[in-house]
């Protein structure tokens, strides 16, 4: 029997989290009712910026604590940090083969705001899927319990380029120049530089 996976739900997700998808031929559960872990990538991503590797990260509302369930996490918009992230992600990658090909499927997430960050994870999540054409059986869990050894618990797992699983074949990035090839960045590096053909990368 093939083993599913249990993820958490990232910002943005890294490529090795994808891939994490991509190669699931069985089911993956989304985990909403695990504690809040501060500092992590639930509300943060990594780009590559003109100054090299980047991390944007969402402000979430006081109160929020390893006691606060996720699905409960709010967002905080004391600063425009939507504005910020979008600047940002205009300035990083306009230059890009497919940024301007992409750039009004992410542009209403930067100008919408969500209460929760669960959902607003979510809605990025299952947009990329859908550009990166990826028909997984996605299911969310119900409890927050331990998993049966038929499936893979992934939730404790860093999947950023901070913990790289194996080696990651480096593709056009538009600063490489400057500061190298950067791995396992936010799936929208590879979206943005490599297009359609960022599933076969996967």
């Amino acid at each position: 029997m093939e083993k599913g996976i249990v993820l958490p739900v990232f910002y943005l997700g890294s490529i090795d989290y994808f891939s994490k998808i991509k190669d699931c031929e069985s089911v993956i559960y989304l985990e909403q009712f695990e504690h809040y872990p501060k500092q992590t990538y639930r509300n943060r991503t990594s780009i590559y910026s003109p100054n090299g590797k980047l991390d944007l990260t969402i402000p979430v509302k006081k109160g929020a604590n390893n006691h606060t369930l996720l699905k409960d996490v709010r967002i905080s918009y004391d600063a425009d940090w939507q504005r910020l992230h979008w600047r940002t992600l205009q300035t990083s990658y306009r230059r890009s083969s497919f940024f301007e090909f992409y750039e009004d499927d992410f542009v209403p997430f930067f100008e919408k705001r969500s209460e929760f960050l669960f959902d607003f994870n979510i809605g990025l999540f299952e947009l990329c899927l859908k550009l990166l054409k990826l028909k997984s059986n996605i299911e969310f869990t119900t409890e927050y319990i331990k998993f049966p050894t038929n499936l893979t618990d992934l939730r404790a797992a860093d999947l950023s380029s901070q913990s790289i699983s194996e080696p990651f074949t480096s593709y056009y990035q538009i600063f490489e120049e400057k500061h190298n090839f950067i791995p396992n960045l936010s799936i929208v590096d590879l979206l943005f530089n490599q297009g359609p053909q960022s599933k076969q990368y996967l």
